[in-house]
C-alpha cells in the first residue's frame, strides 16, 4: 500500500539574504532531501513561499557584470539582460532561474518549480 505524500509549506523571508544561499535552501526543501524518506526519483518535496524578495543581497558586482542570455533560434537572435535590469523590472525571475539551475533535470523539474511561490 502506498504512503500520501504530505506537502508542509515553508515560509522564508528573503531580506537581507545573499541569493545564492537562499536559493540552495529553497532547492533543498523543493527537492524533499531536508526529509528522512528522501528517494531520489521521487518527488517529496514541500512547497516554499518567498516574501520580501526586493531586498535580496547580491554580492560582488553580480549587478553590473552577470549576464543572461536567451536565443530565439533565428540568425543573430541572441538577447542579452544585465542582473541588474532584471532585477529592478523583475526580482523574482532572478532568484527562480537561480533554483531551476540547482534542481536536478528530471521530469518532475518543473512540478518542483510550481511549487515555489514568489509573493
Amino acid at each position: 500500500m502506498k504512503k500520501a505524500i504530505v506537502r508542509k509549506v515553508h515560509k522564508i523571508d528573503a531580506s537581507s539574504k545573499t541569493m545564492g544561499r537562499l536559493a540552495t535552501s529553497i532547492a533543498l526543501i523543493l527537492r524533499g532531501k531536508n526529509k528522512a524518506d528522501f528517494q531520489p526519483h521521487l518527488d517529496l518535496g514541500d512547497t516554499v513561499e518567498v516574501s520580501n524578495i526586493d531586498k535580496l543581497k547580491f554580492t560582488g558586482k553580480k549587478l553590473e557584470q552577470k549576464t543572461y542570455y536567451k536565443h530565439s533560434g533565428y540568425p543573430s537572435g541572441i538577447r542579452k539582460t544585465k542582473m541588474g535590469d532584471l532585477n529592478k523590472t523583475n526580482p523574482a525571475l532572478i532568484l527562480k532561474k537561480a533554483v531551476r539551475s540547482m534542481l536536478p533535470t528530471v521530469k518532475f523539474r518543473d512540478n518542483m518549480l510550481k511549487r515555489l511561490i514568489i509573493k
